[in-house]
């Protein structure tokens, strides 16, 4: 089974197009899926849109009544369909505005079962790139991608940046498992979700590939919903908290990566019981 997750927020214009194209793809290919979409708070007829696709389509609608960004609709989306779906599905999340291509789906899917954890969608992959982007966007995208792999150095990535991907669901389980609620931790800061998810499951060991992807940005009908300073304040505390010499994630997870491939339920039972105490910590004020 392969779950679906859309982000949407203010998709009136995008959505009447994206999800009918997606259903033939896959229905193309005699795939069994799922689709979840998180209609972030709305103020258009996104909502009104998506509940007559769930009378014909294998669609499922959770509704934030205000909007509360990306951060927040990525975490309860992973929660919502890792409660559901089975160890050995797949979970793909991509966009809700139409810029990602549903045949990319199943590439990825493809050579996610040539035995990695998790494959992204790569613009900067020989065959990849981007369609609509000025050059000063292209500019900065580039430039931070250049900076999360000089911070962060994930063995197989090179889009950072980019949400479409497909994920073994297992991961994401046993991710929400050891994380808790702090799997998306900087749920405030822009976009800064879609890089923080792959390096939580960097830490973990995680196994990433990608395949080359072209964004169609010039498809887009909306508005971008994208704070480009705060989402570059979130990548800077990012890697403040990850490189942090008193107590950072590399300290905080170590021995995390070598423990959860040898054995990843003595993984989780350790490192959730950690997250357990020092959110109790937290709570009681020290």
């Amino acid at each position: 089974m392969i779950w679906i997750f859309l982000p949407a927020y203010n998709e009136e214009d995008s959505l009447p197009v994206l999800l009918p194209r997606l259903d033939a793809t896959l229905r193309s290919h005699q795939v069994e899926y799922r689709l979840v979409v998180v209609d972030d708070g709305s103020l258009d007829c996104t909502g009104e849109i998506l509940a007559e696709f769930a009378s014909r389509l294998p669609l499922e609608v959770i509704t934030h009544p205000i909007n509360r960004g990306l951060g927040e609709t990525e975490r309860d989306g992973f929660e919502y369909i890792s409660q559901r779906c089975a160890p050995t599905d797949v979970l793909v999340r991509l966009e809700g505005d139409d810029t990602h291509d549903p045949e990319y789906l199943l590439h990825l899917v493809q050579k996610l079962e040539s035995g990695y954890d998790v494959v992204n969608t790569s613009r900067f992959q020989p065959g990849g790139g981007q369609k609509g982007v000025d050059l000063y966007r292209a500019f900065i995208s580039q430039m931070a991608n250049w900076f999360m792999m000089f911070i962060f150095r994930i063995p197989g990535v090179r889009d950072y940046s980019c949400g479409y991907r497909a994920y073994r669901a297992k991961v994401i389980q046993d991710a929400l498992h050891i994380y808790g609620d702090n799997f998306i931790q900087l749920r405030g800061l822009g976009f800064t979700s879609t890089l923080e998810i792959i390096v939580k499951l960097h830490l973990i060991g995680c196994r990433f590939a990608e395949v080359p992807f072209v964004l169609r940005y010039d498809l887009k009908n909306s508005p971008s919903k994208m704070v480009g300073s705060i989402t570059m304040l979130g990548y800077f505390t990012m890697a403040l908290l990850f490189h942090w010499p008193w107590g950072g994630w590399l300290r905080q997870y170590r021995g995390l990566r070598q423990l959860y491939r040898q054995d990843p339920a003595a993984a989780i039972e350790r490192f959730r019981l950690g997250n357990v105490r020092r959110h109790t910590v937290s709570r009681i004020g020290f």
